[in-house]
């Protein structure tokens, strides 16, 4: 991997990681489009690349992260993470597997896209209308929503947000608290694979901690705008068009892979 491809990377991170189209999934196909070699660090960046998209939240958010109630927000943040603690250390080599699979990648934009076009219409009368309203029950069973996207091209977002909606959140409240329950997971994602890598090589190379840098600073400003503009698409036209977009790219995928034109 180059500084290029990293910011590349980068980009397509910082816009995808709170959109429900899957970052890890569009983060495995541009790898594969840019000829990047499946290495032991690649996996590592494919998973750390997104601490710059979630410090986006803690800037925009900061007012909810940095206050004085701020217990119970964060015990709602580490019950509802717990889930994806558990399964994601007890699984990491399989998941780890995943993220070499563009076939699978394929499968579940395909499978999920299906999900996002019929979503808005099966959960109604949300009553839960902020994070202040959200219960500890609530937050631990999103949180087992979210562990769904474990599995690349699912979107932690899609997986999370539907969890929200299907205990009662309206969408935009339910993105919202996506987009924190994200902080401490991915924060837990990141450190154990850096953590990981670091005993198995012993040390990153320079080379290494630029890619990660660079790759971090420019997820993190290209997160930002696209946050601001999520919240606002979804309160107005909800997930359909996220459906048909995962739907079709899911399509071409398969395409491109059944004839040789992307490694499976």
């Amino acid at each position: 991997m180059n500084i290029v491809q990293s910011i590349i990377i980068g980009i397509i991170e910082g816009l995808t990681e709170f959109l429900p189209i899957s970052s890890t999934g569009h983060m495995i196909i541009t790898e594969k489009l840019l000829g990047v070699t499946e290495t032991d660090f690649v996996k590592v960046f494919t998973v750390a690349i997104q601490l710059g998209a979630i410090l986006a939240v803690i800037v925009l958010y900061r007012k909810k992260f940095f206050n004085k109630d701020i217990i119970p927000f964060y015990s709602k943040l580490l019950i509802g993470v717990i889930p994806a603690l558990i399964l994601g250390f007890l699984f990491s080599k399989k998941i780890d597997l995943l993220l070499e699979s563009s076939v699978t990648v394929a499968i579940t934009l395909l499978l999920g896209g299906i999900v996002l076009l019929f979503i808005d219409n099966y959960f109604k009368n949300p009553r839960i209308q902020s994070e202040k309203q959200v219960t500890y029950t609530n937050s631990i069973l999103i949180g087992l929503w979210q562990c769904i996207a474990m599995i690349p091209g699912v979107s932690r977002s899609a997986a999370s947000i539907i969890g929200g909606m299907q205990q009662k959140l309206t969408r935009s409240a339910a993105a919202e608290f996506s987009f924190f329950l994200a902080v401490p997971t991915m924060f837990a994602a990141t450190g154990y694979k850096l953590w990981k890598y670091f005993k198995e090589q012993g040390s990153f190379s320079t080379q290494e901690i630029k890619l990660l840098a660079i790759g971090n600073l420019v997820a993190f400003f290209v997160a930002i705008i696209a946050i601001k503009f999520f919240i606002d698409f979804l309160k107005k036209h909800g997930f359909r068009v996220w459906g048909v977009y995962r739907i079709i790219l899911g399509i071409i995928l398969l395409i491109m892979i059944y004839t040789g034109h992307l490694q499976s």
